[in-house]
């Protein structure tokens, strides 16, 4: 699958998304785009027709207000049908704005509630570990829910059980719901204080497919140290004046925004 056209869809569909359900969020749909693409249009190992599937990679949105993203990929890769998206946030809709499991196919999880995906991912992680099974747990956080203490647990859970099959991609596009990360309560030296927890820790250009796909496809040898993978993003990426914005974290496109967002993804032309 050509994960860049996946990408884009992604985005497509959450401009429309939030703009018929008039939900927000969009900026931070936007930014994990790329990452959501790479991970269901070439890494994750599943099987559209059978979710549940037992040797399935787990792929867990801790950052579930960007549900409607997830939502664009399951139904991108075959989970569900495309027509179901245009309900997202719609009265008596399966697709809440923030991502549910609840009769959705593909969902591991309901999330919104910032700093329990990791938690739940290192205990699926942990329980494969236990069980001899050979998936993989991917779990896609955002920077702004490193404020969490329940996250930092989970780290610590993590390295010292040695949980090879465990992977935190961190969107990291350095702002979140009120204002900029490093001002309200800076992360860095990020990727030391993973390194000091025990972790293997990669740096990438959340956007480039090549690196997400050279970071994310591993298999570490049972006992190896779990992976984080700091993907450094922008926030909006992909229409111009949502890019570095706090304040397409709540709004939602409408009229000649809506319009204006649309044209621009439009134009996108792949080499």
């Amino acid at each position: 699958m050509d994960t860049r056209k996946l990408a884009l869809k992604i985005r497509r569909h959450a401009i429309l998304m939030t703009n018929q359900g008039k939900s927000s969020h969009v900026a931070s749909i936007l930014s994990m785009a790329d990452i959501v693409a790479v991970l269901y249009g070439h890494i994750l190992r599943k099987r559209p027709d059978e979710p549940r599937w037992p040797e399935r990679d787990r792929f867990i949105l801790s950052k579930g207000h960007a549900g409607a993203g997830v939502y664009a990929a399951l139904a991108e890769t075959g989970y569900f049908p495309v027509d179901w998206l245009p309900r997202h946030c719609a009265q008596g809709s399966k697709l809440c704005g923030h991502v549910s499991h609840i009769g959705i196919p593909g969902v591991e999880l309901s999330t919104g509630s910032l700093g329990h995906g990791l938690s739940v991912g290192a205990g699926m992680a942990y329980a494969g570990k236990l069980d001899n099974k050979n998936y993989r747990v991917f779990v896609l956080m955002s920077d702004g829910e490193c404020d969490e203490g329940s996250n930092w647990e989970a780290i610590l859970f993590a390295a010292h059980h040695r949980l090879a099959n465990l992977v935190a991609v961190v969107d990291y596009n350095k702002i979140q719901s009120l204002g900029p990360v490093e001002e309200i309560l800076g992360l860095e030296p990020f990727a030391a204080k993973w390194q000091s927890f025990g972790w293997q820790v990669k740096e990438i250009d959340g956007h480039d497919h090549d690196q997400l796909m050279a970071s994310l496809d591993i298999r570490s040898e049972p006992g190896s140290p779990p992976t984080c993978v700091i993907a450094h993003t922008i926030k909006g990426k992909g229409v111009s004046f949502m890019e570095k914005s706090v304040l397409w974290h709540y709004r939602s496109p409408q009229g000649e925004e809506f319009q204006a967002a649309l044209a621009e993804l439009e134009d996108v032309i792949f080499a």
